[in-house]
């Protein structure tokens, strides 16, 4: 499930990507074979990969919500 990482929140990418151009029909962002298309991997230290979109906002795969806390 993608979610985007505010400072001290996480919301689902659709509240988000919903009105975005680049995303698909459905409101999510567009993955290409397996890769996001409007957003590029950053450097984490963490191990949850995060990603930075074209709009500015920080990106995260995660598979529950438990993996945001810190």
């Amino acid at each position: 499930m993608l979610v985007i990482l505010l400072d001290n929140q996480v919301i689902p990418s659709t509240a988000v990507c919903g009105s975005c151009l680049m995303a698909n029909q459905s409101g999510q962002p567009r993955v290409r074979d397996g890769k996001l298309g409007c957003a590029s991997q950053l450097e984490s230290a963490t191990t949850l990969p995060q990603y930075q979109c074209q709009m500015g906002f920080r990106l995260a795969n995660i598979e529950s919500f438990q993996q945001c806390e810190i």
